[in-house]
């Protein structure tokens, strides 16, 4: 045999040996795991003469990762110019990397036509205002919770039905809602019963985490049910991150037995660190403050 044939045979082993070594790679365990991801945000945020959104968006240029807008983006009434003067000096620093939804402020404005063009694609289509979106392993859904200005919330409404088709074709393992009212909180008048239908249609898909705004306070629930069960076994975990610089607050009313953390005047964000199956939770407070609140939980 000649020698170019050895050299040329040579070098096809070594080709196949290098290729079963990556194959051994791809293969160890863990080696395609999904990586951890952070969402960081809150709602209820900038007003031109508030004094605190501009230290919760301080907060955001510390902490990588998507911002969520939980609604109530520019006080008092979602106009054009308020978004322009009031929340683009503040949380506008972080449009590009911001999923927002929307609150009722934004429609005190006809048809929140000033939220959807200041964030565009990112707050889902103008009629609508619901969409959703992957981050890591994790499947994220965005709703909006102003049920009469998208023809209702009920299962069977657009946006109902667009859920439930939603959570079928994207059957992730962990996933987490969004959207402005909540179905519980602590007091009186900031219950929104017209949510349940999404609870029901998200509790039957097995998702874990809802986070809310319009309360302007912190608040963590224990894992519940639609019906405001305990369930650590399938329940869902409630936040209310009211906290974006809105003042007020005051609860009025008795406490929420269901309730696990709670702080009324609380200026901060909410970071979350999305894993492969768990999810860490930490409400970080601006400066100046000292309220914190932080857990780790599993995926059902």
């Amino acid at each position: 045999m000649s020698k170019s044939v050895l050299v040329i045979s040579s070098m096809a082993s070594a080709m196949m040996l290098a290729c079963m070594a990556a194959l051994l790679m791809t293969a160890t365990p863990g080696a395609s795991k999904a990586r951890t991801v952070t969402l960081v945000g809150a709602g209820d945020i900038a007003g031109c003469d508030f004094k605190q959104d501009r230290k919760t968006a301080r907060l955001l240029g510390k902490i990588p990762g998507t911002v969520f807008n939980l609604g109530d983006s520019a006080y008092p009434d979602g106009t054009r110019e308020q978004f322009r003067n009031c929340y683009h000096p503040t949380w506008g620093k972080y449009k590009k990397r911001t999923r927002p939804t929307a609150g009722n402020r934004e429609y005190n404005t006809s048809e929140a036509k000033p939220y959807f063009d200041y964030f565009g694609w990112r707050a889902g289509k103008p009629t609508r205002g619901y969409y959703s979106y992957e981050r890591g392993s994790w499947h994220i859904v965005v709703l909006n919770s102003n049920c009469k200005e998208v023809d209702g919330c009920e299962r069977l409404s657009a946006q109902g039905r667009w859920l439930s088709r939603d959570l079928a074709k994207h059957r992730a393992r962990c996933t987490l809602a969004y959207f402005h009212h909540p179905l519980y909180s602590s007091g009186n008048g900031y219950d929104s019963p017209e949510v349940k239908p999404f609870w029901h249609i998200l509790y039957n898909h097995h998702a874990d985490v809802i986070l809310n705004g319009h309360a302007h306070r912190y608040e963590r629930f224990a894992r519940i049910t639609p019906s405001g069960d305990r369930s650590s076994a399938r329940g869902i975990r409630q936040f209310i991150v009211g906290t974006g610089g809105a003042p007020g607050g005051d609860q009025h009313g008795p406490d929420e037995p269901r309730v696990q953390a709670k702080k009324v005047d609380a200026p901060g964000v909410l970071k979350l660190e999305l894993g492969s199956g768990f999810y860490r939770w930490k409400f970080v407070p601006v400066t100046g403050r000292h309220y914190t609140d932080s857990g780790r939980a599993r995926c059902h």
